[in-house]
């Protein structure tokens, strides 16, 4: 009998990786290590899979509250700033949050709703419909949501978001109101200075403002984009892709990840024979049926990954040959004509029926999603996943 298998992902244990460490030494020895314990084999177009916070931590790439609280006074001054579209999250704004309000002499939240760009909402959007609120259309202010909404909490968190960005603002005695709109250009109307905080869709946010008349106009990939009084720093997102480190702190998203997957393939190489893939991931892109949460808070999901990681799947789909075209095949007539098939198939099958149902995201995409899966975001203690077999088919 032959494989019984397809794709394996392994969750990996590592030490507690620290500023200085030699990450690329460090998790080549946990791979190798792990291989003998746990009795696998290292092969070629294995893929080892790292998060970003590792690589984060071991570069130092830090930032304190008051190195974002000088750089917001360096671009805004003493303007009134307008923050258009931050996600709800503890985690990944709210201390973001805590430097803008510390360097601001004015704010002006712009939520969307009833839910940020990621998934996290407000409140119930079916109240929408029960309340005769247009989306599309109404601006809100602070008082008309509540006697729209309540004071509806979190269904992860149990945290009022409202609520609570307004007390970050006033610990630090700056006036700060909550507007509610989905049209970027409704914070015009209370300022000219604006912060976009969007994620995915900041680019169309800052070109749509400028467009309109906005005067300043920066988004939270500005901002820390280069060091700050030896500050972290990443010089292409800023603050995305940051999340809390300590009560005042910052750990930023990495950089120079490229020189690191490509040293790890490298040493791999030289101590096995084989030639693994190599990435960095952060979120993954996966929707919460019940939070409704799409956990994609980082700017990319690879921000560095080897050559061999370019691209789409090529597949075909089984149950469609099986439906199809060998219809009339069982057993092992039907096993041979599909994995003709499958050997034979073309280069390109973007459009094709037999491909029509497959997944046509990049491979780094789909892997990163895996791995944020295996990994979890808690106390599993393997920050780095071994993933086997991932480019094995029907005929491997």
């Amino acid at each position: 009998m032959g494989k019984m298998t397809g794709t394996v992902a392994r969750g990996l244990k590592t030490p507690i990786i620290n500023e200085g460490d030699q990450l690329e030494n460090i998790l080549v020895d946990c791979l190798l290590k792990a291989a003998k314990l746990d009795n696998f084999t290292i092969k070629d177009r294995d893929i080892l899979s790292i998060t970003e916070s590792i690589v984060a931590r071991a570069q130092g790439n830090y930032a304190s509250t008051d190195a974002i609280a000088k750089d917001i006074r360096a671009k805004y001054g003493d303007d009134t700033i307008g923050l258009v579209f931050p996600i709800l999250s503890r985690n990944r704004f709210a201390l973001c949050l805590k430097g803008i309000a510390k360097g601001a002499k004015e704010l002006v939240i712009q939520l969307s709703y009833p839910a940020d760009e990621v998934g996290n909402h407000l409140f119930d959007e079916c109240l929408l419909d029960e309340k005769g609120v247009n989306p599309w259309s109404d601006v809100l202010t602070e008082a008309e949501y509540r006697d729209h909404f309540g004071y509806a909490k979190h269904p992860f968190t149990g945290v009022d978001y409202v609520e609570f960005y307004k007390a970050i603002a006033k610990e630090y005695d700056t006036p700060c109101q909550i507007i509610f709109s989905n049209n970027p250009t409704t914070i015009l109307d209370y300022t000219k200075s604006i912060l976009a905080c969007d994620i995915h869709t900041r680019k169309r946010t800052k070109r749509i403002l400028k467009a309109n008349g906005a005067e300043k106009v920066y988004g939270l990939d500005n901002i820390l984009n280069q060091p700050l009084d030896n500050s972290g720093y990443n010089e292409e997102y800023g603050l995305l892709g940051s999340n809390t480190a300590t009560e005042d702190s910052l750990k930023l998203f990495p950089r120079d990840c490229q020189a690191l997957v490509e040293k790890i393939q490298s040493r791999v190489q030289e101590k096995t024979g084989k030639k693994i893939e190599v990435m960095v991931y952060g979120d993954g892109a996966f929707r919460d049926p019940v939070g409704k949460i799409w956990e994609l808070a980082d700017p990319v999901v690879s921000p560095a990954y080897t050559k061999g990681l370019e691209g789409v799947p090529n597949e075909v789909k089984l149950k469609y040959l099986a439906d199809n075209q060998f219809s009339h095949l069982r057993g092992e007539d039907l096993k041979k004509a599909i994995a003709d098939f499958i050997k034979n198939k073309c280069d390109d099958l973007v459009g094709s029926k037999e491909s029509q149902g497959t997944t046509p995201r990049r491979l780094t995409d789909l892997i990163g999603s895996l791995s944020d899966l295996v990994s979890g975001s808690g106390d599993k203690g393997t920050p780095i996943v071994y993933i086997q077999g991932y480019f094995d088919n029907y005929t491997t």
